[in-house]
């Protein structure tokens, strides 16, 4: 009998190892499966006399083959490689839509500066102007496109978060599920190997999503996010949730709800692919979003603020070509307050003051009190303080602030403001009539006949006013002085070291004088009395009252004689003058954005070359995180999988020895069953 059992025992062990053995092939490509291994035992032997003689085996384990420390590396590297996936999908498409000259702004700048120099060729043929005006369309319109695409992707990630977060919430679900059945198993002395490989192949999949540290507490996993916020905690759960920023609602944030209370944890959430798409959406998005909106404004303020200097085919001073950037709807969406701030708190206009001097950067403002307040650069970096009474208000990096539609503030309200984001998508082209492009110089001069000296006109006049675009009705008054205080005409007295000058109104009445050095290049700068359209005098409101003056530059050169002099005039309708124009088609190479970097600004071509580059080296810096991240990952389940994962052809040899060990045991059995057959019958 004793040899029976431990052929019996044999045969059960081989048994046991056969299934083993076939399960493991079976799971050769089960996700998270960790190969399994018997462990034999000896049974207890007898005693006889002063020996010990065996009586089988016994099935003492069935053991899996696992290294907690591997795992959870899988599971880290599989976060940052979900983290580096998804900031690649989502960079390389926009680094294609800015560099490429058909989808980007390089084209588009360049055909509308070039149709400028054809305008300023021909500057009365209407074909030229036309076509510059459909250039313009079309620079307003590639604005537009690219800032729908940014906004779109914006959108998307919205949308990704949301269902992101679903995911995520399944997942830790199934994890709290499984550590309840886990510790029920475990509590009964059992060991459930294909529940702890489910386990661990769920939070392997939850790092996909979002970066998750692992800690083992008995027979529970608890999973914390980077934050140290808890998400499972034994069978218990929090829940992420995507709702509208309290700071910006176009931007989605994470919240954790657990309980009753909740926290936003959109800051410090990383890994997976989540944290990909935050990370993409603050560090290339939002910038590339800000700066193609400085550029935008760049455009419209500087194209428009030139054209107001001009005179156009009509004769009339220039109208704006783009938009209004300082539109009442404008400036009113350009701050968003906090969905923390107390009720009617109001917001905030923000008004560009000055386009050349705005940054990239979007701004925090908060209030200490009702009216004090402090600005902080995205970079951490404080302004200020600030009081919502000053007059005017102060102007910071371009742009200024006040209160909104007479809201009440109060201590703690704050305000995100974004003063270029949204430029792109708001420029438009205004202008519909060709004629109004205002190519020519308000002011011309030219040499009075007669003239016996080497008098020479160095450098054109130009109007040193300021005129505002936006506003005609203030202009109104400017315009008509410019137009009714010329001719002016100015002559030469007698010649000397220094030879002075004398200027009069059509009238003859002298409105000033001066002196040039005969022989070299001098500056003019002559102080022109303003008159109404009757030649009133136009003054100050003052007791008594001040005639308002205007300056205008020139420069001459030579050595006039005496009586010599010149002619200044307004040039009118169909005028061949190409000062302005030449002035507008000088933007393309003139210093006019970031001008107060210590730099001293760049060009417009440049800062949209510079959102190229920089987006470009992202893409290519994410394109090569993503290679090391694969490479990393592939390591990291390598080394798993040697350990855990299933060998088909060790298993093989596994199963050809437990079959031999099968047959042995079962021999052992028959040889049992030949000697009790004799003993038998030998009775």
């Amino acid at each position: 009998m004793s040899l029976l059992n431990i052929g019996m025992s044999g045969l059960a062990a081989g048994q046991s190892s056969l299934m083993t053995t076939g399960n493991n092939i079976a799971n050769a490509d089960t996700a998270g499966y960790s190969r399994q291994q018997t462990v034999q035992g000896t049974k207890d032997s007898i005693q006889f006399g002063n020996l010990y003689i065996g009586t089988g085996t016994t099935l003492a384990d069935v053991r899996r083959v696992y290294n907690s420390y591997l795992d959870q590396q899988l599971q880290l590297k599989t976060s940052l490689n979900s983290d580096a996936a998804a900031y690649l999908g989502q960079v390389t498409p926009i680094d294609k839509l800015l560099s490429d000259n058909g989808t980007g702004l390089t084209g588009a700048l360049t055909k509308f500066f070039s149709s400028m120099q054809n305008v300023n060729a021909n500057p009365t043929d209407d074909a030229s102007r036309q076509l510059l005006l459909s250039d313009a369309q079309a620079l307003s319109n590639r604005f537009n496109t690219v800032s729908s695409q940014l906004n779109e992707q914006n959108a998307n990630i919205n949308g990704s978060l949301g269902t992101m977060a679903d995911q995520v919430n399944k997942l830790a679900t199934t994890v709290a599920q499984l550590n309840q059945r886990i510790s029920e198993v475990s509590s009964g002395g059992g060991m459930p190997n294909d529940l702890l490989d489910m386990r661990n192949e769920t939070v392997r999949q939850l790092s996909t999503f979002i970066g998750v540290q692992v800690s083992e507490r008995g027979s529970n996993v608890d999973l914390y996010l980077p934050g140290g916020q808890p998400l499972v905690m034994g069978n218990s759960v929090s829940t992420l949730e995507v709702v509208a920023g309290k700071v910006d609602p176009t931007r989605s944030s994470i919240q954790l709800n657990r309980g009753s209370s909740t926290i936003d944890i959109t800051g410090v959430v990383t890994g997976g692919e989540i944290g990909g798409l935050l990370r993409y959406r603050e560090t290339v998005l939002d910038p590339a979003m800000n700066e193609l909106g400085r550029v935008a404004l760049v455009v419209a303020d500087q194209m428009n603020s030139q054209l107001g200097q001009g005179l156009d085919k009509n004769g009339e001073f220039g109208a704006a070509l783009f938009n209004n950037i300082n539109s009442a709807a404008l400036i009113s969406q350009r701050s968003i307050a906090s969905g923390n701030n107390s009720t009617g708190s109001g917001n905030l206009n923000v008004t560009i003051k000055d386009t050349g001097k705005l940054s990239t950067g979007d701004y925090t403002v908060t209030f200490s009190t009702a009216t004090d307040y402090s600005v902080k650069r995205a970079d951490g970096s404080s302004l200020g303080p600030f009081n919502t009474g000053t007059t005017p208000a102060p102007v910071i990096d371009g742009f200024s602030l006040s209160l909104n539609g007479g809201g009440a503030l109060s201590a703690g309200d704050s305000f995100k403001i974004t003063p270029t984001r949204n430029a792109a998508t708001s420029i438009k082209t205004e202008m519909t009539d060709a004629k109004r492009l205002a190519i020519a110089a308000p002011l011309s001069a030219s040499l009075l006949p007669g003239a016996n000296g080497t008098l020479s006109i160095a450098g054109q006049p130009t109007v040193k006013v300021p005129l505002d675009i936006y506003n005609p009705a203030a202009n109104a008054e400017m315009q008509t002085a410019v137009k009714n205080s010329v001719p002016v005409k100015l002559v030469f007295g007698p010649e000397g070291p220094s030879q002075s000058f004398k200027y009069y109104d059509a009238k003859g009445t002298l409105m000033g004088s001066g002196s040039i050095v005969p022989g070299q290049n001098n500056t003019l700068s002559l102080q022109i009395k303003m008159v109404d359209a009757s030649g009133a005098p136009i003054t100050d409101g003052a007791v008594p009252p001040v005639q308002k003056t205007f300056t205008v530059e020139m420069s001459v050169a030579g050595s006039p004689k005496d009586g010599d002099g010149l002619n200044i005039k307004f040039n009118g309708a169909d005028s061949k003058d190409n000062r302005n124009g030449t002035a507008l088609s000088n933007l393309q190479t003139k210093q006019t954005v970031d001008t107060g970097s210590v730099s001293k600004g760049i060009t417009l071509v440049d800062a949209y070359g510079k959102l190229v580059e920089g987006v470009g080296a992202k893409a290519s810096q994410g394109k090569l995180d993503s290679a090391a991240n694969n490479a990393i990952l592939a390591n990291a389940k390598g080394a798993r999988d040697s350990l855990s994962g299933v060998d088909l052809d060790e298993e093989t040899g596994n199963l050809v020895k437990y079959q031999q060990y099968y047959t042995a045991s079962s021999q052992i059995i028959k040889a049992a069953q030949e000697m009790f057959s004799t003993l038998i019958n030998s009775l």
